[in-house]
Order: C-alpha cells, then sequence, then structure tokens
C-alpha cells in the first residue's frame, strides 16, 4: 500500500510508541508486508527466523521485537514489544474500513455504456471501465478496479479481505487477522463466472490479467497475479502470492497452492494438485503435479502390479 504522502521514521515511531535506531532521517512511502515489501517501505517483523529476510529485504524500515541484531546500513529499526500490533495500527489509520449504506456508492466511478444490473453491490473507490456487464447480486468491495469490456456473472464477490493471519501459540486466540490494505485490479476483457470469490492483496494487489476467462464458483487468494488470457474451470482454488503467468489453462477443481509460480501455456488438468513452481508449455497431472505423460505412464505400471505380483508367486 502506498501512502498517500512521505510519513518520517520520527513520527511513526512517535505513533506506534517505538524506540527508533539507526538511521532517523528515513521517510516512508508504503507499508507492506515481507512477501511485497519495496524501497521505502514500512515491515514488521515478530519472530526470529524471518529477521535475516526482513532486514536484507528491501525494506525501507523495520517494525522488530528485538534490538540484538545488525542494523543494515540505511535503514530504521522500530524497536517495540509488539510489531504486528504497530504494524495493524498503522495499517488501520491510513486505510481505515470504509462504511457504506447505499448500494451504489457515490465514491464509485463508473464507465460510458456499462450495464448494472439490480441488487449489485458497489463500494467506495470502485472504479468501473466502459460497457462492462455487472450481473444481479455482484459485490465490488471498496477500492476495486474494473477495467473495459469486463462481465461478471451472478453473486461473485470481489475484494474480500485475504485470508491471512499473524499467529502466536501463546495467545488463547492463536490467529489474529491481519488488516487487508490492499486492491483487486481486474483488467480488460476478463469474464468471471458465477459466484467467484476474489479477495483483495494484503498489502499490494490481486491482478487478473488482461482476456482472463474464468468458469463458476473460482476462488482466487490475495495478491495471486494473474497474466493475460488465462483459462480457469469451474471450482478452481488458488491461493495466495501465485505468480500465473500468460496462456495458463486450468481445469476442473485444481488447486495451487501458496506463493509458486505456474509457467507459461502450462495446463493442469482436472484435479491437479499444484505444491511447487512448475515450468511452462507443459500439460500436467495428479497430487502432486507431475508432467501428465510421465504420470499416465506411471498409472500404466500400477495397474500391472496385480499381474508381476501373480507372476513373482508362481
Amino acid at each position: 500500500m502506498k501512502l498517500p504522502a512521505p510519513i518520517s521514521v520520527k513520527w511513526l515511531s512517535t505513533f506506534t510508541k517505538s524506540e527508533m535506531i539507526g538511521n532517523t532521517q528515513l521517510e516512508i512511502t508504503g507499508v507492506n508486508e515481507i512477501h511485497q515489501v519495496e524501497k521505502g517501505d514500512i515491515v514488521f517483523v515478530d519472530h526470529p527466523k524471518y529477521y535475516d529476510t526482513c532486514l536484507n529485504s528491501a525494506a525501507t524500515c523495520i517494525l522488530i521485537n528485538n534490538k540484538d541484531v545488525s542494523i543494515p546500513a540505511g535503514k530504521t529499526l522500530l524497536f517495540c514489544a509488539d510489531p504486528f500490533e504497530a504494524y495493524s495500527k498503522i495499517v488501520e489509520h491510513f486505510k481505515p474500513l470504509l462504511l457504506s449504506d447505499e448500494a451504489i456508492s457515490k465514491h464509485a466511478v463508473i464507465g460510458e455504456g456499462t450495464i448494472v444490473m439490480p441488487r449489485v453491490f458497489i463500494g467506495p473507490n470502485v472504479v468501473i471501465g466502459k460497457n462492462c456487464i455487472i450481473y444481479p447480486n455482484v459485490t465490488l468491495l471498496p477500492d476495486t478496479i474494473i477495467g473495459d469490456d469486463v462481465i461478471i456473472q451472478a453473486g461473485t464477490v470481489i475484494g474480500s479481505d485475504a485470508f491471512y493471519y499473524n499467529t502466536k501459540k501463546n495467545r488463547p486466540a492463536w490467529y489474529k487477522k491481519m488488516p487487508s490494505c490492499g486492491r483487486v485490479l481486474i483488467e480488460d476483457k476478463v469474464e468471471i463466472g458465477a459466484n467467484c470469490t476474489i479477495d483483495k492483496g494484503v498489502s499490494g494487489d490481486t491482478i487478473i490479467g488482461m482476456g482472463t476467462k474464468m468458469d463458476n464458483m473460482v476462488h482466487v487468494g490475495h495478491d495471486t497475479q494473474i497474466e493475460a488470457n488465462g483459462l480457469f474451470a469451474a471450482q478452481v482454488g488458488i491461493a495466495g502470492g501465485v505468480k500465473i503467468k500468460a496462456g495458463v489453462t486450468i481445469w476442473g477443481q485444481a488447486g495451487v497452492g501458496k506463493t509458486l509460480t505456474i509457467g507459461e501455456h502450462a495446463t493442469l488438468l482436472a484435479r491437479t494438485g499444484v505444491v511447487g513452481d512448475i515450468e511452462g508449455n507443459k500439460v500436467y497431472m495428479g497430487f502432486p503435479a507431475e508432467e501428465a505423460s510421465i504420470k499416465r505412464r506411471e498409472l500404466v505400471w500400477i495397474k500391472r502390479i496385480p499381474e508381476l505380483w501373480k507372476k513373482m508367486m508362481e
């Protein structure tokens, strides 16, 4: 999330009641979690496992619960007992919950030629391009950006919060919601089927690339970035932070694990389960996903096991 204007680390130190260590003259231009962090951002870390990753990231300022770490040159550390709470306070200050008591917000922008059918909810700061069709019972939550010539079928929800939690086993409720301050960007000529769900980014953008087509009941997790001309059949589930390159086809009930990359023009056959990065220009099947030609040969041999076993016992 980009801030409306640069903020000094001194102000952030006071606002979060944190002790400032390192460079005290910096300004922050964005708020991000570790998977999306860029130069100018503030990020938090509260577990030793991720100290080095955070400290050596592009982040300019780091909320941390340990003073006894090496401070990279030029960075600012903000030391506090609970970095997650400090981070959440910053997000909620700059991106407060936007409530709406009207079906179509007066702060929404709807392009020429776009048709919005009955019982659609369009939240604040939603932008819809030209010549789109939004079918009944669609929900477009705040900060969703939609391009031109987009079709969204009935019952779809776009821009719901990320399924993303800070976990601590030493508190009664282990999972504490991480506030979502990202957006959903839907590019031109996309079609989204009925009852699909697309989550906004935790701190960045969930992107549906130009010309992508989705069947019914497809789920796209937070911060996933789909390039142009994807094709997704019914009940596909895509976790958060996935990068799907151009021209990928995913058939029904296939699932993709978090923070993975699927190469250009890959095809996932029905019920494929992806647990690691996969190359483009190949066809995959099974769980875990393997090249379909290899998997089929394996299945042939598996079917022959009883016959081979019988011969061995003779």
